[in-house]
């Protein structure tokens, strides 16, 4: 949690302003929300000056997907068992569980924000890069014969992603444990069809 009282700007360089910066800009977003999220905040938050925010990150929509990418790709890494089924549930449940935090509740709400154009670069390049993520699990599993090759990755992915969004976002239903490999078995079946 941060506070408004001023912290002297810490003398560091590199990847430990880096990380500085990228922590308490999560911290922000999961506490306080994409408005009070700014550079000046971020940077009196990291202990560091804001030119050095600006300087590394340009705007505070390139510092805020940066903050969020690499923390959503550090609690959801991409699965590699050789069995497409398996690998799905793991990614997607591991993503169920993401949801759950403040910082992936966070992440969901700044994807619905409309009407601010400086964001809409940054999260179709931050979703694009998730999808071709989970889309690569699905192609190894078409390049094992796991599934037909005709398959659709990204519907595939869209197929399972979709209902956890829609709890998340829309019904504020449970993401029971059960629920992801349920939605992966009907997904999967149904593409063997």
């Amino acid at each position: 949690m941060t506070d408004d009282r001023e912290v002297p700007p810490l003398r560091r360089r590199g990847e430990r302003v880096r990380q500085a910066v990228l922590a308490a800009t999560v911290d922000l977003l999961t506490s306080q929300g994409l408005a009070a999220t700014t550079v000046a905040s971020v940077a009196r938050a990291a202990g560091v000056h804001e030119t050095s925010v600006y300087r590394r990150w340009k705007t505070r929509e390139n510092l805020v997907f940066d903050a969020l990418a690499t923390h959503s790709d550090a609690a959801l890494p991409t699965p590699d068992t050789g069995d497409v089924r398996t690998d799905l549930s793991a990614l997607f449940t591991a993503l169920a569980r993401y949801l759950a935090t403040p910082a992936g509740t966070a992440l969901l709400h700044l994807g619905t924000v409309r009407g601010e154009d400086d964001l809409e670069e940054g999260r179709r390049s931050y979703w694009q890069a998730r999808m071709h993520r989970a889309e690569a699990v699905v192609r190894r599993g078409i390049d094992r014969g796991d599934l037909p090759a005709d398959t659709d990755p990204h519907l595939l992915v869209e197929a399972i992603a979709g209902p956890l969004l829609a709890r998340v976002l829309l019904t504020g239903e449970p993401l029971e444990s059960t629920l992801v490999p349920r939605l992966v078995d009907l997904i999967l079946d149904g593409a063997r069809i």
